[in-house]
């Protein structure tokens, strides 16, 4: 059984961070060990959420795990909270690397052309550190234009999209950058990704589902990372959690569900679990 530690906040409501990681990758397959960067009683797209960050605590856990000798096959990063939080990760990083994990890194700070509230400008210096050390990251658009220096656009086509992924090779991510939430067709939405290692570009997208909802880069990332750690490659694990990030938002559609609440994922589980099991793994 693959081991997978995951590094994000838990919203106490709001289907997000921790709680679609948590049940998605133990679903999965893979034994889950989690790395709470702070507790909220919602998230914050709810207003007059209570937070309470654990930058403390952080670096007793991972000391106690060292002296344990625990080990991961794969350390997997969602959103931090602070700058030290980032910090911490490197350091995680480094400290847990010695049976070679995949490092997977999703550098959630921003979209829609900016930074969320309470991250400073010196904020993407650091999750670039952070990318650095990764083995696979996976930007939206607006983080992908902060982390390379390149203008952010609304409006784009496949030239602008490759010439963002070829702006992020000097961050020295190992393996691939994949964007997330983008297409070059209109009407269409997926990932525009670049593997590293034979340097080609790659694609994968569904027609546009209408309104977001509140999660749902958490789900498409946390099945992603099952995926890898169960044994498939990169691009079958990026088009499992693109259809399955789809069939989670159309059931929620038909519910007519408060997108701040997330998705309904839990109904879909079934078939995601058969689409690994006719993958093979």
């Amino acid at each position: 059984m693959p081991k997978v530690v995951t590094i994000q906040d838990l919203s106490c409501f709001g289907k997000c961070s921790l709680t679609v990681a948590l049940p998605l990758l133990s679903a999965m397959g893979a034994e889950t060990a989690v790395l709470p960067t702070a507790i909220l009683s919602t998230h914050t797209l709810f207003p007059g959420a209570h937070c309470m960050r654990l930058d403390a605590a952080l670096p007793k856990i991972s000391e106690h795990w060292s002296s344990l000798g625990l080990r991961f096959d794969v350390i997997y990063s969602g959103y931090l909270a602070s700058e030290s939080q980032v910090r911490f990760a490197i350091d995680f990083f480094r400290c847990f690397s010695d049976n070679t994990p995949l490092r997977f890194v999703d550098p959630a700070m921003a979209d829609n052309g900016r930074l969320y509230s309470g991250f400073s400008p010196s904020f993407p210096a650091v999750m670039a550190q952070l990318c650095a050390a990764a083995d696979i990251i996976a930007p939206n658009l607006t983080e992908a234009a902060l982390l390379s220096g390149i203008a952010y656009r609304e409006s784009y086509d496949e030239d602008y999209l490759r010439d963002v992924l070829e702006a992020l090779i000097p961050l020295g991510t190992r393996q691939a950058i994949v964007l997330t939430g983008v297409s070059a067709e209109a009407g269409r939405t997926g990932v525009y990704g670049l593997d590293l290692r034979s340097h080609e570009f790659f694609s994968y997208s569904h027609e546009k589902c209408g309104a977001g909802y509140h999660g749902t880069g958490d789900i498409f990332s946390s099945v992603t990372v099952g995926a890898l750690a169960k044994g498939l490659p990169l691009r079958q694990s990026l088009s499992l959690a693109a259809d399955f990030t789809v069939s989670c938002i159309k059931a929620s559609q038909s519910q007519g569900r408060d997108s701040r609440c997330g998705v309904c994922f839990e109904p879909e589980i079934p078939m995601l679990l058969a689409k690994l099991s006719a993958a093979g793994v």
